[in-house]
């Protein structure tokens, strides 16, 4: 934690898009904030972008990225609930929906190694090529603990933009071991308390500030929130 603080200053600034460039078409992307608790506190496993990345170098961030081609058509051992494919399919086509849970889950184990799956129901079938070492570990995705929470849209200014989706699960539900790719460093849990200290993107914090509620009794969610920033910070709506 003392470390991330006295790096805060060598973190650049996030990126403009340059005058008279067309604002880039959102990509969709998912992320999974995964939660636990200790000794009466929420922690949620987070890792620093590294300082090569463009988009958000060396900011903390929980684990995702954006849809591949593939996500929509992986098998997995379990499917959406029901509520969370109504909310996800708000904003999302049935199969944009399921890639996105998809995303999540292939991401996260990409960038930390966890694995948010079950025994591959199928293992004789072949899988897409960016998903062979998922199902190389004899594990196919499994959907149903993921919870959708809030939804974010990288503003127009910037160079690069996603339509995030937030997702969050109990910690009871992965398997494995932090390693990941090195595309995510210092990966930790970290106390939402805790998380103050850190280089955080902006809607980041706003999304924190549903989690904590959120881990001590999921039957609070009422809505998925929707962030949209107005220049100077980011606006609520219910989704």
């Amino acid at each position: 934690m003392s470390t991330a603080s006295k790096n805060q200053a060598a973190v650049p600034p996030a990126e403009v898009r340059a005058p008279g460039t067309r604002a880039p078409r959102p990509k969709d992307a998912a992320t999974v904030i995964i939660y636990r608790q200790r000794r009466g506190r929420v922690e949620v496993l987070m890792g620093q972008r590294h300082r090569k990345h463009r988009f958000l170098p060396q900011r903390y961030v929980f684990p995702g990225g954006r849809v591949d081609p593939c996500d929509s058509r992986v098998r997995s051992a379990t499917g959406l609930r029901d509520d969370v494919a109504r909310r996800l399919m708000r904003t999302a086509a049935p199969a944009r929906a399921r890639a996105l849970a998809a995303a999540a889950v292939r991401e996260t184990f990409e960038e930390t190694g966890l694995i948010i799956g079950q025994p591959d129901p199928e293992p004789h079938r072949t899988a897409p090529a960016n998903w062979k070492s998922f199902f190389d570990t004899g594990m196919a995705p499994c959907f149903e603990n993921l919870v959708y929470i809030a939804r974010a849209v990288t503003p127009h200014w910037r160079p690069i933009r996603f339509n995030a989706r937030f997702f969050m699960l109990d910690s009871r539900h992965v398997v494995g071991d932090l390693a990941g790719s090195g595309e995510l460093l210092d990966l930790t849990y970290v106390p939402i308390a805790g998380t103050a200290e850190l280089e955080l993107p902006l809607v980041t914090t706003r999304v924190l500030e549903l989690v904590e509620d959120l881990a001590r009794d999921p039957g609070t969610l009422g809505h998925v929130s929707f962030f949209r920033h107005n220049g100077k910070a980011h606006d609520l709506f219910k989704e």
